[in-house]
């Protein structure tokens, strides 16, 4: 199944010059959600972790369904001040902003191995704060899984650079 055709382009959203690739049409679509799934799953086989982090909010929606499936524990990575207890936070620049995101304190045990599942990758700044998050919690990053890798905004390519296994289902340019 070619899972580009799902994808749905905007043009100057969410602010003039950026080309937002939306992941809405593929997940109402539910064969090319099922087939989106199921291939993050088998990618997810190639690598050991013992638990599944994913970025608020369209992170939830890909991982907490591999997590089901995989029966592994499920790491909600928010945004600022959204989770009531204590946490660790990283703060990051986007392509059109800033941003904070944080984790409970007692998510990950020291050495647990985090797969981080997300709908796409830009320049990777939101990437890298996950990272940043599983590290300070002192758990290892195992691997990142993105259903887009925008290629040529070169986050993917960065964190590679950075030692960090890296995989996605679908290459789009940036804009």
């Amino acid at each position: 199944m070619d899972l580009k055709k799902f994808i749905r382009s905007i043009p100057d959203y969410p602010k003039k010059g950026i080309l937002f690739r939306d992941i809405t049409t593929l997940i109402k679509d539910e064969k090319a959600f099922e087939e989106t799934i199921n291939l993050i799953v088998e990618r997810s086989k190639k690598c050991q972790f013992d638990k599944i982090a994913a970025v608020e909010s369209r992170g939830f929606v890909f991982a907490s369904a591999v997590s089901y499936i995989l029966k592994k524990p499920f790491i909600m990575l928010r945004k600022k001040d959204k989770l009531p207890a204590d946490t660790h936070s990283v703060d990051f620049e986007l392509e059109y902003g800033t941003a904070t995101i944080e984790v409970h304190k007692d998510s990950i045990q020291e050495n647990e191995k985090i797969l981080i599942i997300d709908d796409l990758i830009a320049t990777g700044g939101t990437a890298e704060a996950a990272a940043k998050l599983i590290e300070i919690s002192k758990g290892i990053v195992a691997s990142f899984i993105f259903v887009i890798n925008l290629f040529d905004l070169g986050g993917s390519e960065n964190l590679t650079k950075k030692g960090y296994k890296v995989e996605n289902l679908i290459d789009f340019p940036g804009h």
